[in-house]
Protein backbone atom coordinates (compact mmCIF):
# COMPACT_ATOMS: atom_id res chain seq x y z
CA UNK A 1 0.00 0.00 0.00
CA UNK A 2 0.76 3.50 -0.98
CA UNK A 3 0.66 6.85 0.78
CA UNK A 4 -3.31 8.48 -0.28
CA UNK A 5 -2.24 11.09 -2.77
CA UNK A 6 -2.20 14.98 -1.67
CA UNK A 7 -5.18 15.33 -4.94
CA UNK A 8 -7.66 13.00 -2.55
CA UNK A 9 -8.52 10.43 -5.27
CA UNK A 10 -7.53 7.84 -3.57
CA UNK A 11 -6.59 6.54 0.10
CA UNK A 12 -4.61 3.30 0.54
CA UNK A 13 -6.09 0.31 2.14
CA UNK A 14 -6.95 -2.61 -0.15
CA UNK A 15 -10.56 -2.93 -1.44
CA UNK A 16 -10.53 -6.60 0.65
CA UNK A 17 -10.92 -4.66 3.49
CA UNK A 18 -14.66 -4.46 3.86
CA UNK A 19 -16.95 -0.93 3.96
CA UNK A 20 -14.79 1.88 6.17
CA UNK A 21 -16.23 2.98 9.34
CA UNK A 22 -15.42 6.45 8.77
CA UNK A 23 -15.34 7.49 5.65
CA UNK A 24 -14.07 10.55 4.21
CA UNK A 25 -14.61 12.59 0.80
CA UNK A 26 -13.54 15.70 -0.05
CA UNK A 27 -14.26 17.24 3.15
CA UNK A 28 -13.68 21.20 4.05
CA UNK A 29 -14.08 23.56 7.45
CA UNK A 30 -14.00 26.86 6.58
CA UNK A 31 -14.61 29.51 10.02
CA UNK A 32 -15.68 32.53 8.66
CA UNK A 33 -13.23 33.43 5.72
CA UNK A 34 -10.49 30.99 7.17
CA UNK A 35 -10.45 27.68 5.72
CA UNK A 36 -8.91 25.19 7.99
CA UNK A 37 -8.89 22.47 5.53
CA UNK A 38 -10.28 21.48 2.18
CA UNK A 39 -10.54 18.35 0.14
CA UNK A 40 -9.52 15.54 2.83
CA UNK A 41 -10.06 12.32 1.42
CA UNK A 42 -9.64 9.46 3.32
CA UNK A 43 -11.01 6.21 4.71
CA UNK A 44 -10.37 4.48 8.34
CA UNK A 45 -11.46 0.94 8.51
CA UNK A 46 -12.81 -0.92 11.49
CA UNK A 47 -10.68 -2.38 14.12
CA UNK A 48 -7.73 -0.03 13.33
CA UNK A 49 -5.74 2.46 15.15
CA UNK A 50 -4.91 5.92 13.65
CA UNK A 51 -3.02 8.79 14.27
CA UNK A 52 -3.81 12.46 13.71
CA UNK A 53 -0.34 14.07 13.31
CA UNK A 54 -0.15 17.22 12.20
CA UNK A 55 1.84 21.20 13.57
CA UNK A 56 -0.13 23.03 16.10
CA UNK A 57 -3.62 25.29 14.18
CA UNK A 58 -3.84 23.19 11.43
CA UNK A 59 -7.32 21.46 12.56
CA UNK A 60 -6.69 18.08 14.28
CA UNK A 61 -9.38 18.56 16.66
CA UNK A 62 -11.67 20.01 14.64
CA UNK A 63 -11.36 17.03 12.39
CA UNK A 64 -12.35 14.88 15.43
CA UNK A 65 -14.92 17.35 16.21
CA UNK A 66 -16.61 17.31 12.81
CA UNK A 67 -16.09 13.28 13.28
CA UNK A 68 -18.57 14.09 16.44
CA UNK A 69 -21.13 15.66 14.31
CA UNK A 70 -20.14 19.15 16.80
CA UNK A 71 -18.63 21.37 13.69
CA UNK A 72 -20.17 21.41 10.49
CA UNK A 73 -18.99 20.98 7.19
CA UNK A 74 -18.53 23.59 4.62
CA UNK A 75 -18.09 20.81 1.76
CA UNK A 76 -17.94 17.32 1.15
CA UNK A 77 -19.22 14.33 3.46
CA UNK A 78 -18.57 12.46 6.13
CA UNK A 79 -19.73 9.05 7.04
CA UNK A 80 -19.38 6.90 10.06
CA UNK A 81 -20.69 3.46 10.22
CA UNK A 82 -22.29 4.81 6.60
CA UNK A 83 -24.04 7.61 7.97
CA UNK A 84 -23.52 11.13 8.68
CA UNK A 85 -22.08 12.24 12.36
CA UNK A 86 -24.65 13.44 14.93
CA UNK A 87 -24.00 14.67 18.45
CA UNK A 88 -24.52 12.21 21.03
CA UNK A 89 -24.33 8.99 19.41
CA UNK A 90 -23.53 5.95 21.52
CA UNK A 91 -21.36 4.21 18.84
CA UNK A 92 -18.92 6.49 19.01
CA UNK A 93 -16.64 7.31 22.47
CA UNK A 94 -15.00 10.62 22.90
CA UNK A 95 -12.05 12.22 25.44
CA UNK A 96 -11.48 15.54 25.05
CA UNK A 97 -8.24 17.26 25.60
CA UNK A 98 -8.18 18.29 29.39
CA UNK A 99 -5.98 19.18 32.11
CA UNK A 100 -5.31 16.83 34.87
CA UNK A 101 -8.04 16.91 38.09
CA UNK A 102 -6.82 18.88 40.64
CA UNK A 103 -6.11 17.35 44.00
CA UNK A 104 -8.92 18.69 45.87
CA UNK A 105 -11.73 16.34 43.52
CA UNK A 106 -13.03 13.94 46.14
CA UNK A 107 -15.05 11.97 43.21
CA UNK A 108 -13.64 8.23 43.60
CA UNK A 109 -12.25 7.32 40.32
CA UNK A 110 -14.81 4.11 39.60
CA UNK A 111 -17.74 6.72 39.86
CA UNK A 112 -15.83 8.63 37.15
CA UNK A 113 -16.39 5.31 35.38
CA UNK A 114 -19.83 5.08 36.24
CA UNK A 115 -20.65 8.58 34.95
CA UNK A 116 -20.28 6.86 31.48
CA UNK A 117 -23.30 4.61 31.72
CA UNK A 118 -25.79 6.80 33.75
CA UNK A 119 -24.12 10.52 33.82
CA UNK A 120 -26.64 11.74 31.36
CA UNK A 121 -29.68 10.47 33.88
CA UNK A 122 -30.74 12.87 37.15
CA UNK A 123 -30.15 11.75 40.44
CA UNK A 124 -27.27 9.37 42.37
CA UNK A 125 -27.27 5.62 40.95
CA UNK A 126 -29.02 3.01 42.84
CA UNK A 127 -26.33 0.00 44.60
CA UNK A 128 -25.98 -3.06 42.69
CA UNK A 129 -28.60 -4.73 45.21
CA UNK A 130 -31.64 -2.91 44.23
CA UNK A 131 -32.13 -3.42 40.67
CA UNK A 132 -31.04 -5.57 37.63
CA UNK A 133 -30.36 -2.53 36.14
CA UNK A 134 -28.16 -1.69 38.81
CA UNK A 135 -26.22 -4.91 39.41
CA UNK A 136 -25.24 -4.82 35.34
CA UNK A 137 -24.18 -1.54 35.59
CA UNK A 138 -22.11 -2.41 38.45
CA UNK A 139 -20.69 -5.85 36.86
CA UNK A 140 -19.73 -3.37 33.65
CA UNK A 141 -17.79 -0.74 35.77
CA UNK A 142 -16.06 -3.59 36.80
CA UNK A 143 -15.09 -4.81 33.39
CA UNK A 144 -14.14 -1.57 32.63
CA UNK A 145 -11.72 -1.23 35.27
CA UNK A 146 -10.50 -4.50 34.51
CA UNK A 147 -9.95 -3.82 31.01
CA UNK A 148 -7.64 -0.53 31.70
CA UNK A 149 -6.15 -2.03 34.23
CA UNK A 150 -7.72 0.21 36.97
CA UNK A 151 -9.01 -2.15 39.92
CA UNK A 152 -6.36 -1.22 42.20
CA UNK A 153 -6.70 2.46 42.31
CA UNK A 154 -10.09 2.99 41.13
CA UNK A 155 -11.81 3.73 45.11
CA UNK A 156 -9.46 6.39 45.62
CA UNK A 157 -10.03 9.93 45.08
CA UNK A 158 -9.55 10.74 41.40
CA UNK A 159 -7.89 14.09 42.30
CA UNK A 160 -5.27 12.18 44.21
CA UNK A 161 -4.03 9.94 41.38
CA UNK A 162 -1.24 10.28 38.85
CA UNK A 163 -2.05 11.60 35.19
CA UNK A 164 -2.02 8.33 33.47
CA UNK A 165 -4.12 6.78 36.53
CA UNK A 166 -6.57 8.91 35.59
CA UNK A 167 -6.15 8.55 31.74
CA UNK A 168 -6.75 5.06 32.49
CA UNK A 169 -10.00 5.90 34.12
CA UNK A 170 -11.34 8.40 31.38
CA UNK A 171 -10.86 6.01 28.88
CA UNK A 172 -12.57 3.58 30.67
CA UNK A 173 -15.77 5.85 31.08
CA UNK A 174 -15.14 7.33 26.76
CA UNK A 175 -16.01 3.16 26.99
CA UNK A 176 -18.77 2.47 29.20
CA UNK A 177 -21.35 2.19 26.46
CA UNK A 178 -19.34 -0.27 24.22
CA UNK A 179 -18.78 2.36 21.01
CA UNK A 180 -17.63 1.25 18.24
CA UNK A 181 -14.86 3.96 17.50
CA UNK A 182 -13.47 5.94 20.24
CA UNK A 183 -12.06 9.07 19.56
CA UNK A 184 -8.89 10.73 22.00
CA UNK A 185 -7.64 14.29 21.49
CA UNK A 186 -3.99 14.85 22.87
CA UNK A 187 -4.76 11.70 25.33
CA UNK A 188 -0.58 11.49 25.93
CA UNK A 189 -0.33 15.64 26.48
CA UNK A 190 1.34 16.21 30.21
CA UNK A 191 1.78 12.59 30.85
CA UNK A 192 5.63 11.37 32.19
CA UNK A 193 7.58 8.83 29.28
CA UNK A 194 6.32 5.75 30.93
CA UNK A 195 2.58 7.33 31.42
CA UNK A 196 3.05 7.95 27.68
CA UNK A 197 4.23 4.27 27.00
CA UNK A 198 1.64 2.72 29.10
CA UNK A 199 -1.48 4.59 28.04
CA UNK A 200 -0.22 3.93 24.06
CA UNK A 201 -0.09 0.51 25.08
CA UNK A 202 -3.52 0.32 26.68
CA UNK A 203 -4.93 1.46 23.48
CA UNK A 204 -3.24 -0.90 20.98
CA UNK A 205 -4.76 -3.99 23.16
CA UNK A 206 -7.95 -2.34 23.00
CA UNK A 207 -8.54 -1.38 19.19
CA UNK A 208 -7.16 -5.33 19.05
CA UNK A 209 -8.45 -7.57 21.04
CA UNK A 210 -11.73 -5.43 21.60
CA UNK A 211 -12.07 -4.51 17.81
CA UNK A 212 -12.66 -0.92 18.80
CA UNK A 213 -11.21 1.44 16.09
CA UNK A 214 -9.12 3.94 17.54
CA UNK A 215 -8.64 7.61 16.11
CA UNK A 216 -6.10 9.39 18.57
CA UNK A 217 -4.56 13.46 17.92
CA UNK A 218 -1.01 13.22 18.69
CA UNK A 219 1.70 16.25 18.53
CA UNK A 220 4.57 13.17 19.15
CA UNK A 221 4.47 10.05 17.24
CA UNK A 222 7.16 7.91 18.27
CA UNK A 223 5.27 6.84 21.82
CA UNK A 224 2.53 5.47 19.69
CA UNK A 225 4.22 4.64 16.07
CA UNK A 226 4.71 0.42 16.78
CA UNK A 227 0.43 0.37 17.54
CA UNK A 228 -0.75 2.52 14.66
CA UNK A 229 -2.08 0.63 11.46
CA UNK A 230 -2.53 4.64 9.71
CA UNK A 231 -1.96 8.30 10.13
CA UNK A 232 -3.71 10.82 8.89
CA UNK A 233 -1.24 13.99 8.45
CA UNK A 234 -2.56 17.64 8.13
CA UNK A 235 -0.21 20.27 6.99
CA UNK A 236 -0.57 23.97 5.19
CA UNK A 237 -4.81 22.78 4.64
CA UNK A 238 -4.09 19.71 3.00
CA UNK A 239 -4.18 15.79 4.35
CA UNK A 240 -2.28 12.93 3.31
CA UNK A 241 -3.22 9.23 5.07
CA UNK A 242 -1.83 5.83 5.11
CA UNK A 243 0.67 3.75 6.68
CA UNK A 244 2.98 5.16 8.93
CA UNK A 245 6.30 3.72 6.86
CA UNK A 246 4.17 5.29 3.52
CA UNK A 247 3.47 8.49 5.00
CA UNK A 248 6.39 9.98 7.23
CA UNK A 249 8.62 10.04 4.45
CA UNK A 250 10.58 12.70 3.03
CA UNK A 251 8.91 12.73 -0.61
CA UNK A 252 5.61 12.41 1.12
CA UNK A 253 6.22 15.43 3.36
CA UNK A 254 8.25 17.32 0.93
CA UNK A 255 4.57 17.43 -1.28
CA UNK A 256 2.63 17.96 1.87
CA UNK A 257 4.45 21.12 2.94
CA UNK A 258 6.04 22.32 -0.23
CA UNK A 259 9.02 22.35 1.28
CA UNK A 260 11.92 20.27 1.46
CA UNK A 261 11.44 18.02 4.56
CA UNK A 262 14.22 15.27 5.57
CA UNK A 263 12.80 12.30 7.61
CA UNK A 264 15.38 10.68 9.29
CA UNK A 265 15.46 7.54 12.09
CA UNK A 266 17.15 7.15 15.05
CA UNK A 267 18.64 3.36 15.93
CA UNK A 268 15.15 2.40 17.76
CA UNK A 269 13.35 3.47 14.41
CA UNK A 270 11.87 6.56 15.46
CA UNK A 271 11.16 9.19 12.79
CA UNK A 272 12.91 12.64 13.00
CA UNK A 273 11.64 15.66 10.57
CA UNK A 274 14.16 17.68 9.61
CA UNK A 275 14.47 20.83 6.99
CA UNK A 276 14.44 24.19 6.81
CA UNK A 277 13.79 25.95 9.96
CA UNK A 278 10.31 27.41 9.27
CA UNK A 279 9.69 24.01 7.56
CA UNK A 280 10.73 22.04 10.53
CA UNK A 281 8.97 24.09 12.71
CA UNK A 282 5.10 22.68 11.68
CA UNK A 283 5.48 19.53 13.09
CA UNK A 284 7.34 20.35 16.36
CA UNK A 285 5.19 17.23 18.07
CA UNK A 286 8.06 15.35 16.12
CA UNK A 287 10.52 16.81 17.57
CA UNK A 288 9.49 15.97 20.82
CA UNK A 289 12.42 16.04 24.19
CA UNK A 290 13.39 12.27 22.71
CA UNK A 291 14.50 13.84 19.11
CA UNK A 292 17.05 16.76 18.15
CA UNK A 293 16.55 19.25 15.69
CA UNK A 294 19.03 19.14 12.98
CA UNK A 295 19.34 21.56 10.15
CA UNK A 296 22.12 21.61 7.49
Amino acid sequence: MSATRLDGVEDHRTSDSGTPLISVRDAAVRFGNRVVWSGLTFDIHAGEFVAVLGPNGVGKSTLLKSMLGLVPLSHGEILIGGVPPRHGNPDVGYLPQRRSFDSSVRIRGVDVVRLGLDGDRWGVPLPAWVSPRAQAASRRVGELLELVEASAFAPRPIGSLSGGEQQRLLIAQALARQPALLLLDEPLDSLDLPSEAAIAALLGRICRHSGVTVVIVAHDVNPILSHLDRVVYLARGRAVAGRPDDVITSETLTALYGARIEVLHTEEGSPVVVGQPDAASYHPGLHGERERHLHG
